[in-house]
């Protein structure tokens, strides 16, 4: 598989299926391959072979349909293709897998973990005969998902088997058939009817498993006995002594210490269903001590606050007047509350509690005051996190106290924002527990931190519960029954926001098509579903919604959305704009009352709007909640399960879409490129980033992406990336120079030394050898053979050279030493001071500074220096460029020869390359000459040192470390260039050339520097073997190396006080009219990303897997 498709070692294959592909109306029978990364397919018919390769994070759209064209097919759509495939065995299991690795790649595209959980995969050492480990990997952990959504469990919890059996229910006294779960801290049931009975028994709260005497009444029976009392009997088990085994192994490993404090206490009371609902004063007195203690040895100021440790703020601010007293209000009141503890005296109570339809019966007419908190932990599985973690949320609130981070800057904003109308939150009392637990979760969860919409959901938390009740039904909330829904992008809100739309079409399909053409349907979802109705309707009407929402999940809040259109859509359809249709739901809303509420009504501030007529007619929440369990009770947890991964196919292709196109747009307008030139050079980028994370050695490449990062940050890629990226698009081809120029470039683009450049960067890269005329792109070339381009690790020899100059060149001005700070090394650079380096970077440099410096408040000063220096930077000339020194000249003739050996002029460039290159070195040496003679007349050359002028570091710090060639001109064809003294009669030519270059005066050498000269032969110009010596015509003209001086080293060694300007290169080339054309040629780069894209997977064979493979 992995020849056939190209793929590297590191490429999984989970499972292959025979099938039929629609190449239009002709069904190509094949076998389709579906591995991690890949949807794969290849067929070869009648001599006809199709072979397809299609990435996961590509897919737009997967969906399982049938049609008279296409019967019982899978549709495949990515952004430019469409594809049918049909006729296979098992259709529902291939579908299946399509939509988990395709749900994989998408949390990929997501977040980084997602290639995180993909290196988990076990790598298949020895498939079994029908199904590869890694399929068994995936249906595990899709089992496992499942499970723990069902039963509300925490998300490291692993499903070890299940069985099926019956249980009694002393309820109604019967055996209900369903299903025995078993995993690592839990045993649950459920039963095969939706509403019969659900129960889940902690391991921790077990006391007894014993096997009870089988009859054929009660065959094969198990039963279970817990702290609270309580005796479950399961029967009919197929395998009843291996599960008694399975499950005393997992109760060896539950810890026996039992959490005390807070939740012991709650526990206790939850057990006992004759305590009354209100604590007695002792209760109160001394619950807050176990979870507060913590906190008073290092926070003073928790000693006034205690109380909110312990019970709701709700409580604590309520009037302290008694049911009774309420009237009839209070009498409902107290008749939920009977009812309630009927239920538990009938069912249990607390974890154990049989959850059946009656629980949500009693659900549905609200649940008492009194209770709230404590179902609410009980129906969203916080209060089994809470049990596990005892002490956690109080190490949380101690470390995080004090640290200051973006979220808790958004928290301190937000504050103050979150029920301002409920006297809880009138007082620092209710603020200082809101921020307590906002600040604990943003440091639990870094990832998420902190978005809006949390603080009211909280604050509504607090108002039932303690602080610690309050953050682990927090973390249920965020992480489990709401996912996705407050990360940086509010993917999850979105894609239920889309399961709005599609609903609506199903269930009211006339107002559908008004309310997109409104464009209501996003303005209102995303206020409803991320603050649960809280935000829009009264509090004591939106907290009935949030009870049936912790026991039911996000399938209430659907039904109640799409009852409120359907209540409305008379007047919706009436509506001719946006603002219209908002008004009629906002009055809507806000007058939806809760008839049977005891707490004092709290003045809604969010959407009274009255618009001088009558307001529109009261609606009773529960009343409202019983119409949409009418209509569209019809919704089940599994098919908005499938909804939603359709969902997020697209919403997360849509992001992908704007996040290309935004940074498109931050690309300057006159880099060269078309609009679609650079989309395509996005896709091509992007898909290097990800590639290395599918096949690089990942764990660091997979931290590289942060989605909470600028969309121009997000992808970025290393050396070795850029190196294959650059092989394939370049217009100056190289051969095995290639690699080099690339590194070389790389280091040229990547301004802040993090070794990662963005796209930004790397189409700067592009722009300068594609576009402009032959000046702009000579100048990138110059520029790619100066510092930092050359890295100092290729000029060994030069270091010492280096640190002299940083050192000793600011007593002689140079004009350019401003603009020179951009070609210094990198030692030389970080000991430069900031304020010097700040003018010398490009755009993007002082971008990044900006971001950097953005954490405090600048005035617009700031940004108008900013705004200065950027204009500045861009008027860079000719003579801003610093010269260039004989070794490195040798390079960049060394890559000009490279970069003509495939081209159709070769032979007419070589001329004319040799004639430029043995101008430009008798160039040099007059320059040299003149400035040599020019700078002794002043300076005594009995003293130290002569102090070389400011550009000598650009010129003197690299070497390539490339292998050292003869130095004798014309025994090898190889057009190998001595460079020596030429004669004085040369240098007469051009003297005019040559009188505003700064050359440097002979220095004496140390015996070591003589020595690492001596070191290194001289560099051919000409690559050994690349140039045969009959090519060079009797006319070409090369220095020659016969004619001695003082000043030629021994060996032939590079001449180091030889230097050349850019203007004399750009002089010298514009002579030969033939690498005028070259460099002036266009070159498609369309052409280049179509062969690119098609040889990606290869690349990555070559480059990626090798360190891994030899790794593994």
């Amino acid at each position: 598989m992995r020849k056939q498709f190209g793929m590297p070692e590191g490429e999984k294959l989970v499972n292959y299926y025979s099938c039929s592909y629609w190449k239009g109306r002709v069904p190509r029978q094949g076998w389709l391959y579906l591995t991690v990364n890949h949807l794969c397919f290849y067929s070869f018919l009648l001599g006809k072979e199709v072979n397809l390769v299609v990435q996961w994070v590509d897919i737009t759209r997967l969906e399982k349909n049938a049609t008279l064209l296409f019967p019982e097919s899978i549709h495949v759509e990515t952004r430019d293709q469409e594809l049918f495939f049909s006729m296979f065995l098992n259709i529902g299991e291939t579908f299946k897998l399509m939509e988990q690795l395709a749900n994989l790649a998408m949390r990929q595209l997501l977040d980084s973990e997602g290639f995180l959980e993909d290196k988990a995969l076990p790598r298949p050492i020895r498939p079994h005969r029908n199904i590869s480990a890694l399929k068994r990997d995936l249906d595990a952990r899709a089992k496992n998902e499942c499970y723990r959504a069902t039963f509300r469990l925490p998300r490291d919890e692993q499903l070890d088997g299940h069985t099926g059996c019956t249980l009694w229910t002393p309820f109604n006294k019967l055996h209900i058939p369903g299903q025995m779960f078993i995993s690592n801290n839990y045993i649950c049931f459920a039963s095969k009817e939706e509403d019969a009975c659900h129960l889940i028994i902690p391991l921790r709260e077990v006391t007894i498993v014993e096997k009870a005497d089988s009859s054929s009444v009660l065959p094969s029976p198990l039963s279970i006995s817990t702290k609270s009392k309580m005796t479950f009997l399961f029967a009919n088990l197929k395998d009843r002594d291996f599960l008694v085994q399975r499950i005393s192994d997992f109760l060896q490993k539950t810890p026996s210490k039992q959490p005390g404090g807070i939740v012991g206490s709650r526990k206790a009371s939850v057990v006992d269903p004759s305590t009354e609902s209100s604590p007695s004063p002792q209760e109160v007195s001394e619950q807050p001590t176990s979870l507060a203690s913590p906190l008073n040895s290092h926070q003073s100021f928790c000693v006034q606050e205690v109380p909110t440790a312990s019970q709701g703020l709700l409580k604590l601010f309520q009037k302290n007047s008694p049911v009774e007293d309420l009237g009839a209000k209070g009498a409902k009141e107290k008749m939920k509350e009977e009812s309630w503890h009927i239920h538990f005296f009938e069912y249990g109570r607390g974890v154990c509690m049989y959850r059946t339809a009656k629980t949500r019966a009693l659900v549905l007419k609200g649940i008492p005051e009194s209770l709230r908190g404590e179902l609410w932990l009980l129906f969203s599985g916080a209060w089994n996190e809470m049990e596990t973690h005892p002490g956690y949320y109080t190490e949380l609130v101690e470390k995080s106290t004090g640290k200051y981070s973006l979220a808790t800057e958004e928290i301190e904003r937000d504050l103050h924002r979150s029920m301002p109308e409920h006297p809880a939150f009138q007082n620092e009392l209710g603020i200082a527990a809101l921020r307590r637990v906002l600040t604990a979760y943003a440091f639990r969860n870094p990832t998420i931190g902190y978005c809006q919409a949390m603080n009211i959901v909280t604050s509504v938390l607090l108002l039932y519960g303690s602080e610690e009740e309050a953050f682990w039904l927090l973390v249920a909330l965020c992480e489990r029954m709401l996912p996705d829904y407050y990360n940086t992008r509010v993917v999850g809100a979105l894609v239920d926001q889309g399961i709005f739309e599609e609903l609506t079409r199903d269930f009211l399909p006339q107002l559908s098509e008004k309310m997109q053409d409104l464009g209501v349907i996003s303005s209102i979802s995303l206020s409803w579903f991320l603050t649960l109705f809280l935000s829009v309707m009264p509090f004591e009407s939106a907290v009935v919604i949030v009870d049936c929402f912790f026991y039911e999940g996000i399938k209430v809040i659907l039904q109640v959305a799409l009852a409120v259109l359907d209540a409305n859509m008379e007047q919706l359809l009436g509506c001719s704009d946006e603002g219209e249709a908002m008004t009629v739901l906002g009055r809507y809303l806000d007058n939806v009352v809760n008839k049977q509420s005891v707490s004092p009504p709290i003045p809604h501030l969010h959407a009274l709007l009255t618009s001088g007529d009558d307001p529109p007619a009261e609606v009773d929440i529960f009343e409202l909640l019983k119409v949409s369990y009418e209509k569209f009770s019809s919704l089940r947890a599994e098919d908005i399960e499938q909804m939603r991964f359709k969902q997020r196919l697209k919403v997360i292709q849509s992001l992908e879409d704007t996040a290309k196109r935004s940074v498109v747009r931050a690309i300057p307008v006159d880099i060269g490129f078309s609009i679609e030139e650079l989309e395509d050079l996005y896709m091509v980028f992007k898909a290097k980033h990800l590639a290395s994370q599918y096949w690089g050695c990942s764990r660091m490449v997979a931290s590289r992406r942060d989605p909470s990062l600028p969309y121009l940050e997000q992808y970025r890629i290393d050396a070795s990336q850029f190196q294959e990226l650059f092989a394939s698009l370049t217009p100056w081809a190289c051969g095995s120079h290639t690699p080099v120029l690339a590194g070389r470039m790389f280091r040229l683009l990547d301004k802040n030394k993090d070794l990662l450049i963005n796209f930004k960067e790397f189409v700067m890269g592009m722009s300068g050898m594609y576009h402009g005329d032959l000046t702009e792109k000579l100048k990138v070339l110059y520029k790619l053979h100066l510092p930092p381009a050359l890295s100092p690790e290729e000029a060994e020899s030069a270091l010492e050279a280096a640190h002299y100059f940083t050192e000793d060149s600011s007593s002689e001005a140079s004009p350019l030493a401003s603009d020179l700070d951009l070609f210094l090394p990198w030692e030389a650079q970080e000991a430069l001071p900031q304020e010097e380096q700040e003018g010398s970077g490009s755009e993007d440099v002082q971008e990044k500074k900006g971001e950097e410096k953005g954490t405090g408040s600048p005035d617009y000063r700031h940004y108008l220096r900013m705004w200065a220096k950027e204009k500045e930077v861009q008027k860079e000339t000719i003579k801003d460029l610093p010269k260039m020194n004989q070794e490195q000249f040798i390079e960049l003739c060394k890559t000009l020869y490279n970069m003509f050996s495939e081209d159709p002029m070769e032979q007419d460039l070589y001329h004319a390359i040799a004639t430029v290159a043995s101008l430009l070195l008798r160039i040099g040496e007059v320059g040299k000459k003149f400035s040599a003679r020019t700078v002794r007349k002043p300076r005594d050359c009995a003293t130290e040192e002569d102090e070389p002028p400011a550009p000598e570091p650009h010129q003197d710090t690299a070497r390539e470390r490339q292998p050292p060639a003869a130095g004798d001109p014309q025994a090898k064809g190889g057009g190998d260039m001595h460079l020596g003294k030429v004669p004085q009669e040369s240098q007469v030519v051009v003297e005019a050339g040559s009188g505003e270059g700064q050359g440097s005066p002979s220095q004496p050498l140390s015996d070591d520097e003589t020595k690492d000269d001596m070191s290194m032969s001289s560099y051919s110009v000409v690559s050994t073997g690349s140039l045969p010596c009959e090519d060079l015509a009797d006319d070409t003209v090369l220095v020659g190396g016969e004619a001695c001086s003082p000043t030629v080293r021994i060996g032939g060694t590079v001449d180091t006080d030889w230097c050349i300007s850019f203007e004399q290169i750009l002089a010298s080339i514009l002579t030969e009219s033939v690498l005028v054309n070259f460099f002036e040629k266009r070159v498609d780069i369309g052409l280049k990303i179509k062969d690119q894209k098609k040889v990606e997977r290869q690349f990555s064979t070559a480059s990626d897997h090798e360190q891994p493979g030899v790794s593994g």
